[in-house]
Formats: structure tokens, sequence, C-alpha cells
């Protein structure tokens, strides 16, 4: 167990570098000044400056940052962030969140290069005892295209939206001898069949036992997507108060999550493939985090260039940096008590 929570520390430490990284490089390329260049956050632990960059690692492995000239206040170097034309600081900004998704895809890429069967959304028969076969309701040789507006990419994509329908009825999209056919309302739930353990919604799909390299490469860009979505809907959980704060886990939790993961695993390669696409996971849930436009995250700050752009168009005059670094500074605190909150929630539950 002590051996995957250092893996699953060393793993979130390489998602936050290679976050910061983004930024450092396409700074550097853009001709922006970089004071400092950290790994985590709290004391300095080890600095060293190199040209006009100092490079440190600091105490909590919980975050990181590129400090750039001119990014929280005025400057009148040329070569400070905020005097960079408005493209440039959008490359910059969206370029942490760009390499944590590319990290996750490419961790995919390799988790799947590994498989041989590629389930497809298409039905190949049903359960005994599954009532909803007919041209009314579901055929063998449908390819299910939507479920409740969601679009279906993979198998995998099903069971996950038919069970957030909570045993409502559903409006199904498939496509029948090439042409969408739409079912609505079909009350497809979970139940009990005959012969069979547990529920199940009486689906079987057809499988690709010769997975082409294409297929591999497919499959796991699709899955990158549904990352994105899991993580879209949890938001939207979050907003309705479907989950709570017992249902949210932080840096603690999630280094838990992941040692757990790799110990309950039967051999050290199976242990390896869950942790990574753990890793996958959050890598491409702190590239989507990142860009919500909240002050403080990246996507707060493109949010404030929008903001400035459409008060240069109306009023004539840019926000003062000032109030935008105030701001930022203030959210940044209100993130950081949230964090150690949750941080006391992952605690207690491993207490509990």
């Amino acid at each position: 167990m002590l051996l995957y929570i250092i893996i699953a520390i060393i793993m979130f430490g390489v998602l936050i570098a290679v976050h910061e990284f983004g930024h450092f490089f396409t700074a550097k390329l853009c001709g922006v000044r970089v004071n400092e260049f950290a790994i985590g956050m709290g004391p300095t632990l080890f600095s060293r400056k190199k040209g006009e960059t100092t490079y440190a690692l600091r105490a909590l492995p919980i975050g990181g940052f590129c400090a750039m000239e001119g990014e929280d206040e005025a400057s009148d170097d040329k070569r400070a962030f905020g005097n960079k034309a408005w493209w440039q600081r959008v490359i910059i900004l969206v370029a942490g969140s760009a390499m944590n998704y590319l990290t996750g895809l490419l961790i995919l890429l390799v988790l799947f290069s590994q498989i041989s069967v590629i389930q497809q959304p298409v039905i190949t028969s049903f359960f005994d005892g599954f009532t909803l076969e007919g041209e009314s309701g579901l055929m063998v040789g449908d390819e299910i295209y939507s479920i409740n507006g969601h679009r279906i990419y993979m198998a995998g994509d099903i069971g996950m939206f038919l069970n957030r329908a909570n045993g409502d009825v559903m409006d199904i999209v498939v496509v029948r001898d090439g042409q969408q056919v739409t079912l609505d309302d079909l009350p497809l739930q979970l139940r009990e069949y005959e012969g069979e353990e547990g529920l199940y919604f009486g689906l079987r799909f057809e499988q690709n036992d010769d997975a082409t390299a294409g297929g591999r490469v497919k499959l796991a860009f699709y899955q990158s997507i549904d990352y994105v979505r899991m993580v879209w809907m949890s938001l939207g959980d979050l907003v309705r108060g479907a989950v709570g704060l017992q249902d949210m886990s932080g840096p603690i939790g999630i280094v838990t999550m992941i040692g757990e993961a790799g110990a309950s695993a039967d051999s050290t390669g199976q242990a390896m493939d869950r942790i990574m696409t753990l890793v996958a996971f959050i890598a491409i849930n702190l590239a989507v985090m990142n860009m919500l436009p909240i002050p403080a995250l990246d996507g707060g700050r493109i949010f404030f260039m929008i903001v400035n752009g459409f008060s240069l168009l109306f009023a004539r005059r840019k926000l003062n940096p000032k109030y935008e670094g105030m701001v930022n500074m203030v959210c940044f605190i209100c993130l950081m008590a949230f964090m150690v909150v949750v941080a006391v929630s992952d605690v207690a539950k491993l207490a509990a």
C-alpha cells in the first residue's frame, strides 16, 4: 500500500509539473519574462536561479505556479505578461490545461494499446425475458446513437447514461438500417433476469476481436471525451446538490484512492493499469477544472480578459490590473481554505 501511495504522490506532482510547464514553455515562446517556476506550494525546499528565472521545489505537493512578470499587476516591462497581445496571453493560459489533457490522452493511448477486443455500441442479442424487443423498441443490429441527448461513442457510454436515468423512462436514438430511429419514453430499467446474477438492462453488444491500431486510438480519444463529460456531470450534480462534501476528494483523498486501487490489484501489472487509468482521469479533470471561469484559475483569467475587452469596447478603458489581482488573491485564499476543508474531510473518512 505504501509503495502505491508514494507512486500516487509522484504522479500527482508530475501532473502539476506538466501543467505549469505548459505555462512556462508557452510564456518563454511568447517572450514573456518568467520570474519563478515552482512545483508545489509553501516553504521552498530547493531553488536555483538560471538566467532571469528562479526554479523552485516547494514543500506541499498540492499545486505549483509559473510566476510571470506583470501577471497580477501593471508593469512597464515590454516582456510583461499583461503587455503581450491578447492571443498570446490566451495561448499561455490555455497551455497548462492543454498539457494536462494531452497527458491524460497519452496515458490512455498507452493503456489501450494493450487491448485486443473493442466492444461496439451495436446490439447483438438480449437476455432471456427482455420485453422491449421489436420495431417500437430495440432490435438486434441497432447501434445506440444517443441516450437522453448524450451522444454514445462506445459501448461503455451506454451503462453510464442508462444508470444516470435513475430508473426513469428515457429517450434513445438508434441507427437502424442506416436511418436514425427515435424511441421516446422507453422504460428501459435495471432488473433481474433468469439465469443471471445481479441487475442488468438486458442488452448484449458486439465484440470486435481484431482491434486495429486506428480503433485503439479512436477508443482512447473517446474515453478522454467521456472523462470530460464525467467532470461536467459531476459539477452539475454538485450545483444541484445531488452530491455533497462527503463525496468530494482533495489531494489526500486522491492519493489514498490511487493507493487503494493499486493495493487491491491481483498483480503489479494490473495495479499499474488501475493507477494509470486514475491518473489519466485526474489529468483530464485538472484540464477541465482549470478552465472554469473562476478567479485564481486559468479560466478566470481568460474571463477577466473578456471583461477587459468589453470594457475597452464600451467604456474606452481597461480595468485596473490591481483590482483583478485583488480578486484573484481573495479567490485563491478561498480556494486554499476550501482545499483545507476537503483535506480535513478526507482525513476524517480515513479515520472512520
